[in-house]
């Protein structure tokens, strides 16, 4: 047998293969999408995956306001924070998130779906979202991706 063609190659910062996706979130389940976009952001689906390397792709997420949630999870569900003070403990609703910042409401729940680590806070920083159908980065060529398709 011939032991060369059975290396495991592991990939490092430097031979990543980093492309540039575009996501439409129009009527798209918040929650669904964000595992989704989760996984292309750590590279899961790539075959040379590392879990200890940045080799995801950057995706680019347009009309974020035209998420939708099931249910009533727009007013019961409840992010809960602390401004580290006494009594400083805040709470938002997806709805309130919402009309604030869409922006803020999916990077929060892309976050909350990466790992726990140093290396999600880097792959985070790789996601942009933007709450109309237009983006600053057609110099970038991204192609357009369908989340249905993605298991």
């Amino acid at each position: 047998m011939n032991t060369l063609s059975y290396k495991t190659v592991s990939v490092n910062k430097a031979t990543a293969q980093k492309e540039w996706v575009l996501v439409d979130a129009n009527d798209l389940v918040l929650g669904r999408m964000a595992s989704k976009v989760a996984k292309l952001l750590r590279g899961k689906y790539k075959p040379s995956f590392t879990p200890h390397v940045d080799c995801g792709d950057n995706v680019i997420i347009i009309n974020a306001d035209k998420v939708r949630l099931t249910g009533k999870k727009w007013t019961d569900r409840i992010y809960l924070r602390h401004t580290l003070y006494p009594g400083g403990q805040r709470e938002t609703t997806p709805a309130q998130l919402m009309a604030q910042s869409p922006e803020k409401l999916i990077k929060k729940v892309v976050k909350g779906m990466l790992p726990k680590n140093i290396l999600a806070s880097h792959i985070i920083n790789n996601l942009y979202v933007y709450a109309g159908s237009e983006h600053p980065h057609t110099a970038q060529t991204p192609k357009l991706i369908d989340l249905n398709t993605i298991k």
